[in-house]
């Protein structure tokens, strides 16, 4: 039995679905769960999960996809840095499909724009360093699983004595939209799936506020299948007891302090700022700026691009999407106008995104 299996045993998960089942049938409503968790999301899909639940248990995204939260504005500023002169764009693969207001970064690379994908910022870095003579720009998108990296490039960066790195940074932060959430009266999240790899270096003690401050019970919770059945178990649970407190399905890799090292280098090189999500607004600290000791490295602060405001593309319904209020199918563009071949909003884009998970699964 390999290490995968074991997280896949069918009579463990029809277990599982019989103490959920029981457990729902003492609702005197019916109640919502929430994967704040792309990861999750695709796995949630790929085994079919949503139709094992009860009929009182509703399973809905949140904003877990950093691709699908990233504004338009923020591509657009990346567009025009893309059409500096000797400028080199790197980025993670969703990004460069992600329309702007006019064009995507896919669509300027189809014209002669330099950019190239990378796997990490460091890839980023060594390209800086065998560019000299052109400037290298990473598009620093990403929750906490990928900052320290992004504050690791800079770090380096700055020993190797480069002056044609930098970073466009759109770093956001958890679990400060899941509080945003929870505080929103036209929403009913009544249990979260905490997002396990973002857990991981942000420790599940961080999710404490959420349960002490809004009474809403969050479980981290890892990516199998039995992992996800028996993280809405324990919500279950606590949902019908009437608690609402921090529970660690996730703990084989999940510490309730997090990664210290990884905290610290995100202390060193970023501060917290308040950033626009997609669909959700502006949020109070929820996102992450470069210090000012590392400025040399902030792209917007070098290069000074400025765009102008975006709106939504008409018809979309991103925003509704990824708070929960509507599932993919309730866009009268999904599946239509938008596919993953055409996609309008991030949601399709990202291999993470909600509508990018219905589609390949479900339509």
């Amino acid at each position: 039995m390999t290490q995968s299996s074991a997280y896949r045993d069918p009579a463990v998960a029809a277990g599982l679905l019989d103490r959920i089942r029981d457990k729902a049938a003492t609702f005197a409503r019916p109640v919502t769960l929430m994967e704040v968790c792309g990861t999750h999301t695709m796995a949630i899909h790929e085994h079919g999960l949503r139709g094992l639940l009860p009929a009182g248990i509703r399973l809905v995204s949140g904003p877990g996809c950093p691709v699908c939260v990233t504004p338009i504005d923020y591509v657009d500023q990346a567009l025009a840095l893309c059409r500096l002169p000797d400028t080199i764009i790197t980025t993670f693969g969703d990004m460069v499909r992600v329309p702007g207001s006019q064009t995507s970064l896919l669509e300027e690379k189809a014209r002669g724009a330099d950019i190239r994908i990378v796997y990490s910022a460091l890839d980023a870095v060594s390209l800086a360093r065998h560019n000299p003579d052109r400037q290298v720009v990473f598009l620093g998108v990403g929750f906490e699983t990928t900052a320290p990296t992004v504050a690791g490039a800079i770090l380096q960066a700055q020993q190797a004595g480069l002056d044609n790195f930098s970073v466009l940074c759109a770093h956001k932060t958890m679990p400060a939209p899941m509080q945003a959430l929870s505080a929103d009266p036209d929403l009913q999240v009544d249990g979260y799936l905490c997002p396990a790899h973002v857990s991981a270096i942000i420790g599940a003690d961080a999710y404490t506020e959420l349960t002490t401050r809004y009474r809403v019970p969050c479980v981290v919770t890892g990516f199998e299948p039995l992992d996800i059945l028996q993280g809405v178990d324990m919500l279950v649970s606590q949902i019908v007891g009437g608690i609402a407190r921090v529970e660690n399905q996730y703990c084989r890799y999940v510490k309730n302090a997090g990664n210290p090292r990884a905290q610290q280098l995100l202390t060193q090189v970023f501060e917290p700022c308040d950033a626009r999500w997609r669909g959700l607004g502006l949020i109070t600290a929820s996102g992450l700026q470069i210090r000012a000791a590392y400025s040399f490295f902030d792209a917007a602060q070098r290069f000074g691009v400025t765009v102008a405001p975006a709106a939504e593309p008409l018809g979309c319904r991103c925003g509704e999407i990824l708070k929960g209020k509507l599932g993919p199918r309730d866009c009268p563009l999904f599946g239509q106008r938008c596919t993953p071949a055409t996609p309008v909003g991030a949601c399709m884009v990202s291999s993470e995104g909600t509508c990018a998970a219905e589609y390949k699964y479900g339509f």
